[in-house]
């Protein structure tokens, strides 16, 4: 990756991670921590791999994205925003009563979400319909989802690993966002899914392990996913909970909770000064 394209999707991020604390600031409710871990990822998601159009949401031949982690979805809306969804002015409306932006992805009011998740373990068993309705219909779209490193313990999750890999989905890609922590406390601790990377390989998947917060990683994991032939691919993402704002940062305690006003300029001062390092 050259670096312009790197400091632009940097940047980009930022921007992501600023919308991300404007939503649950003004929502006074809400999931940072694991939205701000997997902000690089959607970023690239959104502005370097997937085949999407703004202006054509529901475009046949897109490629698909679905967010099995559905709490973290104000990282998801900020990047949808920053993309031309939708107004960017919409996520102070986050959570509120009489918005369309609702605490978890709902695909019949927002733009650009394709798939209603949140319960977790269903948004990767959605995606694997997706991919294999790809390939039934001789589509060339790709299907990627995101899952939460504590969401592996839910036993929905393997039964779809068990049927991607059965169906040779590979148009299916999905990241697994592992920062380490869930609501009440280090995943190892609260029920230990490790290790992941081979219990995947051993249900049939295609492996790559990065760091989920190095953009010239995450670009050579997808450029290497789609060379995958005959079966899905899972990308073990190493992060870092509440990534880019200091206080937050490997921190339990920011699973669900939201800023107070100082909290909120103090994180907006620093990605601020970190898109001005740029």
């Amino acid at each position: 990756m050259d670096s312009v394209t790197r400091c632009a999707l940097q940047k980009t991020a930022a921007n992501v991670r600023l919308g991300i604390l404007e939503e649950v600031f003004n929502a006074s409710s809400g999931h940072p921590g694991g939205s701000l871990s997997i902000a690089d990822i959607i970023t690239y998601l959104y502005f370097a791999e997937m085949n999407v159009r703004p202006d054509e949401p529901d475009w046949d031949d897109r490629d698909r994205f679905v967010l099995s982690k559905g709490h973290t979805c104000p990282a998801l809306y900020a990047a949808l925003a920053e993309k031309g969804f939708f107004p960017k002015e919409d996520l102070k409306t986050f959570r509120h009563i009489d918005s369309y932006l609702q605490g978890h992805p709902d695909k019949k009011h927002i733009p650009g979400i394709d798939m209603s998740s949140g319960s977790l373990g269903q948004g990767i068993s959605a995606a694997c319909g997706m991919a294999l309705a790809g390939k039934l219909q001789n589509k060339s779209y790709r299907v990627y989802t995101a899952l939460g490193d504590g969401e592996s313990q839910e036993g929905q999750v393997w039964e779809a690993a068990m049927f991607a890999a059965h169906y040779k989905l590979d148009n299916l890609c999905a990241v697994l966002d592992f920062n380490g922590l869930q609501i009440d406390g280090a995943v190892t601790e609260v029920m230990n899914p490790t290790p992941l990377d081979d219990k995947f390989r051993a249900f049939g998947w295609h492996v790559i392990v990065i760091d989920g917060h190095d953009f010239d990683q995450i670009e050579a994991a997808y450029n290497e996913a789609k060379t995958v032939k005959g079966q899905p691919t899972l990308i073990l993402a190493k992060t870092v909970k509440g990534k880019g704002v200091s206080y937050m940062e490997n921190k339990a305690g920011w699973h669900g909770k939201a800023p107070n006003a100082d909290e909120y300029a103090q994180g907006v001062a620093e990605l601020n000064a970190y898109i001005a390092s740029l």
